[in-house]
């Protein structure tokens, strides 16, 4: 089985200012996406409520582009990230290690915590 790949915070960054063409899937709910969130553009898709966004997920995420998947801490994108391969046929998708969490401590101070 294969498993996403694994992204600090800065590797991240890193990846961004590069331009690397990557999609990213932020699965918090929309408190918490309120609360914190990446100065990039992200494909908002809370994991609670998957019935609503689930039948048009291969038309909003391309499955020849890199996904990144983050969440508060890393739990939940993980889950997600492993869905993404498993069930969904990606091939390139990997998962922010600590979250907008890290994100915050590592990257950008100016992301409130929560």
């Amino acid at each position: 089985m294969a498993l996403p790949e694994r992204l600090t915070a800065r590797e991240l960054q890193q990846r961004l200012e590069r331009g690397d063409p990557l999609q990213l899937v932020d699965v918090r709910e929309d408190a918490e996406l309120a609360l914190a969130r990446l100065p990039h553009p992200v494909l908002h898709l809370p994991l609670s409520r998957s019935q609503e966004w689930l039948e048009t997920l291969s038309s909003q995420l391309a499955l020849d582009q890199p996904v990144v998947v983050l969440c508060h801490a890393g739990v939940r994108s993980w889950q997600f990230a492993c869905w993404l391969i498993e069930v969904h046929g990606h091939g390139e998708v990997a998962d922010l290690i600590g979250g907008i969490e890290a994100w915050s401590t590592d990257v950008d101070p100016t992301v409130p915590r929560y």
